[in-house]
């Protein structure tokens, strides 16, 4: 049996210390194989750097994905090529940089995962979540004994009629963005671990990671306001997989939720 831990957004520098601080401690605890991070909010709430990356992969951390904040920092189209471990979403144009999936081992085996961004309510440039996903699947089932699919999205339809669609063709489809982890957590009829949001790795005191106040008087008033990262109620939040070696399917998938010492 096999553990993976995939780290819900991780917001902000509250988020990227608390990770720094627990993996190794929760590697050791759980026995974990795999450890895979979303690291789009990383720095300063939206987007990633080259320095940041670098010390989440530091951390323990074997593979970062991104989503729609792929694009927010100055410079990473051009630092995302540099550094290994990192992915962007599958479904962009071809002509973006990066690559659109990672292949990690440990004991021999080989774990794929690949991002896709969800099409409703977001308003990046993306192809078919669905028809993409059927593609980088048969690229990568040849290359690699499990696949992790992570969907990237506003809508929690989507995100289930994508586990329901890949349900049996793939090891987990895990889904992110609302930072509000769901209840959900289930493995499909056919072997298929999902969750329709892991949460957020980050403040939870706060309105998705961001200082209250500025949130709600937005919501009040519509005037523009900057959001802050907050501080309060740091947390780690991701799904604990289970993966049979020999079968390539989920046995088991839980909400693990860390919270950072007051």
């Amino acid at each position: 049996m096999l553990k993976l831990l995939f780290i819900g957004d991780i917001v902000g520098r509250p988020g990227r210390e608390f990770v720094r601080d627990r993996v190794a401690r929760l590697r050791s605890e759980h026995n974990l194989d795999f450890v895979i991070a979303n690291g789009e909010n990383a720095a300063a709430g939206a987007g990633i750097t080259a320095v940041i990356a670098k010390s989440i992969l530091e951390s323990g951390v074997d593979a970062i994905t991104l989503g729609d904040h792929v694009w927010d920092q100055r410079g990473w189209e051009t630092d995302i090529t540099q550094i290994e471990r990192v992915c962007r979403p599958a479904n962009l144009p071809s002509t973006c940089p990066g690559w659109d999936h990672l292949i990690i081992e440990h004991r021999g085996f080989r774990l794929a995962v690949f991002t896709v961004l969800g099409r409703q309510y977001l308003g990046m440039k993306a192809d078919c979540p669905f028809r993409c996903a059927d593609r980088m699947v048969d690229q990568l089932k040849a290359q690699a004994d499990a696949i992790i699919v992570e969907v990237h999205a506003e809508a929690t339809s989507e995100k289930q009629s994508l586990g329901w669609y890949l349900d049996g063709r793939v090891t987990a489809v895990i889904g992110t963005h609302t930072h509000v982890p769901t209840a959900d957590a289930q493995v499909l009829p056919k072997g298929t671990a999902f969750i329709c949001d892991v949460g957020m790795t980050g403040p939870y005191a706060s309105v998705l990671g961001r200082d209250v106040a500025p949130v709600v008087s937005k919501f009040l008033d519509g005037m523009p306001r900057r959001f802050e990262v907050a501080t309060g109620d740091v947390r780690l939040s991701g799904a604990l997989i289970e993966i049979s070696a020999s079968m390539a399917r989920a046995e088991k998938i839980e909400l693990l939720t860390v919270r950072k010492p007051a």
